[in-house]
């Protein structure tokens, strides 16, 4: 195939949004900046149907973001404009770009700027002069954050600006104020918005004591918002960074903010955040809010009276068993799987877990078969629990009593790996699969050495 025909499919499949058929053209020679007929990269055909897995693979694949076009921008120009966090981040790529010339990073920076402090709706007009309202629908901008799209005219954006400047200014290495961060974050208050995950991953990164402290004092703040983006924060940094000093610190502070917070919802984000972190006083506080009002709250107290290798106290032996009788499903379920290697405890567990076997709920039936298919219980009652759950319709419930009946060598497994039916793509490294198999080839094989 010659690299005319290569370039050719190379734009057919970038329009077809089809990244695996890009990724093998480039592999087979296609130029990465192959242009369309109007002169443009298909970098920016990507960059314009907000395409960021076909974007991703252009640019590790050798594409330009900074080649300059026809009109003067270029396809990180365009990224930017588009408002796209997820398709900025895959335009811009890996590294800091301080390579580009100073006057190149202030012409995006103020763009980005331009777009979040002007406002989508209000740019979008100046630049249409269309009058009518604009329309906003929420989309997903990557696998996990939300963003919204605002079309007026003949002109659609996307309204991640915040985020886009927020993500420019780390890679040109702008450490931006704190408090101007958490108050962009915090403009959107959910922690699925684009502008709230961003500033809270790029402040993870500035790994300084004054970056943390600053970020930190906004507990204090009386705004619910500030107070929940710092236990986000805390959460993100508790996954990844290990320092032995901060989490001492940050154990310290949470302890302190969970015997002050009034809030039940950010009390319960508090309560959550601790439990991830070893500290001396996580019982106190367990048992302070083992019969707080709020089930949120008494949903988190389990994990804070989990001991790590010490003996429970009697106090809280005695909170989780009330637990395990409270009227909230959740609360119950919780109280029996932080609990299920303390023996005293483990008669109390599983006939809470029975009774949940019977919810009328299926949610519930299904925790419920998973924290018995893996409980040190074998007496009867469980595997039969776990056979009679072999007629649910979820698919994954069957496999959890199935996987239960199979660590017990219940004569029933055969027949229950048969009801447990194919699974299916995705499940290829599952233990509860990997288990089901080892059963049948140890039957296999006494079979055979029987004969």
């Amino acid at each position: 195939m010659g690299e005319a025909e290569l370039d050719g499919r190379l734009r057919s499949a970038v329009r077809a949004g089809d990244a695996e058929a890009v990724r093998d053209l480039l592999d087979r020679g296609a130029d990465p900046d192959a242009v369309d007929a109007g002169g443009l990269p298909v970098l920016c055909l990507a960059v314009a149907a907000y395409d960021v897995p076909v974007a991703e693979v252009l640019v590790e694949g050798g594409a330009d973001p900074d080649r300059v076009l026809p009109d003067g921008t270029t396809p990180l120009w365009r990224a930017v404009d588009g408002g796209s966090p997820a398709v900025f981040t895959a335009v811009l790529g890996k590294e800091p770009r301080l390579r580009l010339p100073e006057a190149d990073r202030e012409r995006l920076l103020a763009l980005a700027r331009g777009w979040y402090e002007t406002g989508a709706v209000e740019e979008l007009r100046r630049r249409t002069g269309a009058p009518g309202p604009a329309t906003t629908v929420r989309v997903q901008d990557d696998e996990y954050d939300w963003v919204d799209s605002v079309s007026l005219g003949d002109l659609t954006v996307r309204a991640g600006h915040g985020a886009v400047l927020t993500s420019l200014e780390w890679a040109f290495r702008i450490l931006t104020p704190v408090d101007e961060l958490v108050a962009r974050a915090v403009e959107q208050p959910d922690e699925a918005h684009v502008t709230w995950s961003t500033v809270g991953w790029i402040l993870t990164r500035r790994r300084s004591f004054e970056t943390w402290s600053a970020v930190v004092v906004h507990r204090h703040d009386r705004e619910p918002a500030q107070r929940r983006f710092v236990v986000d924060y805390l959460r993100t940094r508790g996954f990844l960074d290990t320092s032995p000093y901060y989490e001492k610190k940050e154990a310290e502070l949470l302890a302190a903010w969970a015997a002050e917070e009034t809030d039940a919802e950010l009390l319960a984000k508090v309560l959550d955040a601790y439990t991830d972190r070893d500290h001396p006083g996580q019982e106190a506080i367990g048992l302070r809010h083992g019969d707080h009002p709020d089930p949120r709250v008494r949903r988190e107290v389990p994990y804070a009276l989990a001991t790590a290798g010490a003996p429970r106290t009697p106090a809280a032996r005695a909170a989780l068993l009330t637990l395990m009788r409270d009227p909230d499903t959740e609360v119950r379920l919780r109280a029996c799987t932080a609990s299920m290697r303390d023996d005293d405890l483990l008669p109390e567990i599983t006939r809470a877990l029975l009774l949940l076997t019977e919810d009328p709920d299926p949610d519930p039936r299904g925790a419920a078969a998973a924290a018995l298919a893996g409980s040190p219980d074998r007496t009867p009652a469980v595997a039969d629990a776990l056979a009679g759950l072999l007629d649910e319709d979820n698919r994954l419930v069957r496999l959890e009593a199935a996987y239960g009946l199979a660590l017990r060598d219940d004569p029933r497994t055969a027949e229950a790996i048969e009801r447990v039916g194919p699974l299916g793509d995705g499940f290829e490294h599952d233990h509860r699969v990997d288990a089901l198999w080892r059963w049948r080839w140890r039957r296999q094989e006494e079979n055979t050495a029987a004969e």
